[in-house]
C-alpha cells in the first residue's frame, strides 16, 4: 500500500511564490509521479508531471513559471511555483504510479489572492 502526503500549501500574493512537496510512503522504486490541480467548479488539470526517467512535462499554462523536480528520496517530488496568478488558486494533488495502480494524495490548498 502506498500512501501520497502533500504539503506547502497556503495564501500568497499574486506575483509571490510557494513552493510544494509530495512523498509516496511505502513505494519500494522509482515511479512516475505528478501534481494535478482543481479549482472550485471545475475538472482536475494536469499541471506537471516527472518520469521515474525524470522527464518533465508542463501545462501550457505554467510552463516558465512552474518547476517539479524529484528530490534525494527517489519519490519525492517538488513543486516550485513563481509568478503566481489568481488562476492558480486550486487544491493540488499529487500522484505517483505504482505496481500498475495510480494512488493520489488529500490535497493541499493554494490560494493566489490580495
Amino acid at each position: 500500500q502506498v500512501q501520497v502526503v502533500e504539503s506547502g500549501g497556503g495564501l500568497v500574493q499574486p506575483g509571490g511564490s510557494l513552493s510544494l512537496s509530495c512523498g509516496a510512503l511505502g513505494s519500494t522504486f522509482r515511479s512516475a509521479m505528478g501534481w494535478y490541480r482543481q479549482a472550485p467548479g471545475k475538472q482536475r488539470e494536469l499541471v506537471a508531471t516527472i518520469t521515474s526517467s525524470d522527464t518533465t512535462l508542463y501545462a501550457d499554462s505554467v510552463k516558465g513559471r512552474f518547476t517539479i523536480s524529484r528530490g534525494n528520496a527517489k519519490n519525492t517530488i517538488y513543486l516550485q511555483m513563481n509568478s503566481l496568478k489568481p488562476e492558480d488558486t486550486a487544491v493540488y494533488y499529487c500522484n505517483v504510479f505504482h505496481s500498475n495502480r495510480l494512488y493520489w494524495g488529500q490535497g493541499t490548498q493554494v490560494t493566489v489572492s490580495s
